[in-house]
């Protein structure tokens, strides 16, 4: 194969993976949810544009001695699935894509968007 035509390939590849947006894998937006904290205040918790496809554990609820999240809200682009347990295990529900919210009854640990 000539040497031009491999150069060619190259730089056409370059030129494809610079084109590409890199926001592609991730959840455009806010997911929310409500966390307490050490004395039992509730707090807000967030994630900005999460990575899709990769299952979070809600950092101020990773511990089994910590109280669940609770009252998620989906602000993002993607569809939320949200998990009981972390590393998303557990019972699990969904909420759609912009307008996805449950209330203070479904307590969450981790969620993966789409």
């Amino acid at each position: 194969m000539p040497l031009r035509h491999v150069l060619g390939a190259a730089a056409g590849a370059l030129v494809l993976a610079i084109s590409l947006p890199g926001s592609a894998s991730a959840a455009q937006g806010e997911f929310t949810y409500v966390y307490n904290d050490s004395s039992g205040t509730p707090q807000a918790g967030q994630l900005t544009d999460p990575p899709s496809g990769v299952c979070l554990t809600l950092p101020e609820v990773a511990s089994d001695w910590t109280t669940p999240a609770h009252t998620p809200r989906n602000f993002t682009g993607s569809t939320a699935t949200v998990f009981a347990g972390t590393d998303c295990s557990g019972p699990y529900f969904s909420l759609r894509p912009h307008v996805g919210h449950a209330s203070e009854r479904l307590k969450v640990r981790s969620v993966v968007f789409s």
